[in-house]
């Protein structure tokens, strides 16, 4: 029995059903490949979901870690630790806000849960029935009860309905329909500059603005969910950073500590002086140990300059995504931003190709019908972008060939 079949069958009997059967299992990492219960290398072109952006078992952050738990690993947030008190301020000088104010939590849900309390706070305080978000349709935000339903897929509200009713949902590309939304009893628009699982899908600057504009109209709070899109994954730390919108509040979460389990919401100007003693909590945020490991993630990414490092890969995916779009079945344009593009098809095939990259050790996902996005580490080299466009070339060619007999890879 392989190690694959043998955890297969135990998580069958002994883990929720969550997900699907899964089709791979991992031992192991170091950079952008991954390595297999039989040996087998595999070509992570997904990072955990946007997570492992330095890669699998990156030396910096791996030493940060077995320093730090070497010495304390939880107090709880009854107390004060050095590493929780630096990522706020190192936050806040890579957002770029003087007054900037963080709350620490463990995932992105969590921190856009508590950017969704810090608004209705923020709102009541005008006046008792400014509760309201307004949000995008194709948003993800999360899957506790509130993200979930900011997130604008009702397909993944419907085994949970009835709701709370507090969100109301827009096209997303539609800024008349947005200012329309914001009224007065709206404490919050929330959205992500690039829609990640929405399809890897832009969103408009004339959106952009009309959400700014609106929410200083109603005296709301902008939020811009980050959670995918940041530490450096667009190009900049943050993706707002590249449009002149500036949000009250973003939610960090997926890469800041490179695999560990970490989320933070942090805000600025009025929205930073929100919560009080008593407002909201959590037992882990601002884990000693996982704040080492941002600690060491935003120091890596200063000190090896792997912004403009990504910058570069990301242009050099772009280009290989666009020749495949000129020459390659099934391919027909690229979307997106740095280095979390999404190959979109000319018809709902994604699941085929997925799936053929993966027979080749290649890892993908599908983020809809005929979107396969790209998300590899941002440390990834040029050979392993172009030897993962060689590969989905290959994935390509074949999935056409079975729709088509006649056709030959």
């Amino acid at each position: 029995m392989s190690h694959l079949t043998e955890l297969q069958h135990r998580a069958a009997s002994h883990v929720m059903h969550t997900y699907p059967l899964a089709p791979a299992a991992f031992v192991r990492g170091q950079g952008t490949v991954l390595f297999d219960g039989e040996g087998a290398s595999w070509l992570d072109f997904l990072s955990g979901l946007a997570v492992t952006s330095l890669g699998h078992a990156h030396p910096a952050v791996t030493a940060a870690v077995a320093d730090q738990a070497s010495k304390l690993v939880h107090t709880s947030n009854l107390f004060l630790t050095e590493p929780a008190v630096e990522l706020a301020e190192r936050l806040g000088r890579i957002v770029g806000w003087d007054d900037a104010t963080v709350f620490f939590a463990q995932c992105g849900a969590t921190a856009n849960e508590a950017a969704i309390k810090l608004a209705r706070k923020h709102g009541k305080r005008q006046h008792d029935d400014k509760v309201r978000v307004v949000a995008l349709e194709g948003s993800f935000h999360g899957r506790t009860l509130a993200t979930l339903e900011a997130t604008g897929q009702p397909s993944k509200h419907a085994p949970f309905a009835p709701l709370a009713g507090f969100v109301d949902h827009v096209a997303h590309d539609d800024p008349d329909a947005l200012r329309a939304a914001v009224g007065d009893d709206t404490c919050a628009v929330l959205l992500e500059v690039v829609q990640g699982e929405g399809g890897v899908r832009p969103i408009a600057a004339e959106v952009l603005r009309a959400a700014r504009d609106a929410c200083d109209r109603a005296g709301a709070l902008l939020i811009v969910d980050e959670v995918q899109t940041g530490m450096g994954r667009t190009g900049p730390w943050f993706a707002f950073q590249d449009t002149d919108v500036v949000p009250d509040v973003i939610t960090v979460a997926k890469a800041l500590a490179n695999g560990l389990p970490i989320g933070a919401c942090i805000a600025r100007g009025e929205a930073a002086k929100v919560f009080e003693p008593g407002d909201h909590a959590t037992t882990f945020g601002g884990n000693p140990v996982v704040c080492a490991a941002a600690n060491a993630v935003i120091e890596t990414i200063e000190s090896d300059g792997v912004l403009a490092t990504a910058r570069a890969r990301g242009s050099r995916l772009r280009e290989g995504l666009e020749a495949l779009v000129r020459g390659a079945p099934h391919a027909a344009g690229t979307r997106g931003a740095g280095l979390l593009l999404g190959l979109t098809l000319d018809a709902p095939v994604a699941a085929d190709v997925v799936a053929a990259c993966r027979d080749r050790h290649l890892l993908v996902n599908a983020v809809a019908p005929d979107v396969v996005r790209l998300a590899p580490p941002l440390t990834v080299t040029r050979q392993e972008v172009d030897q993962a466009l060689a590969t989905l070339r290959d994935a390509l060619s074949e999935v056409s060939a079975s729709s088509d007999p006649e056709v030959t890879p």
